[in-house]
């Protein structure tokens, strides 16, 4: 997973770019922070994703077999 681009991280946090690049040079523990949390998020986003199409497939298995049933 690439790193997130630092125009969605200054609209997201309400920093400049001045900023990130201070964090980044001057507090790299919050900045490495920062990212790993948006690489958490990609992954959490991915699964959930997952998880709503696999619920839909099984909701349209359950209709097939009430169908098939009925």
């Amino acid at each position: 997973m690439a790193n997130p681009s630092l125009r969605k991280m200054e609209a997201d946090l309400e920093v400049n770019k001045t900023t990130l690049h201070n964090w980044k040079k001057n507090r790299p523990k919050l900045f490495n922070f920062i990212v790993e949390s948006y690489k958490d998020k990609e992954i959490l986003q991915n699964n959930l994703d997952y998880f709503i199409e696999q619920s839909k497939l099984i909701e349209n298995g359950i209709s097939n077999t009430k169908q098939r049933i009925i």
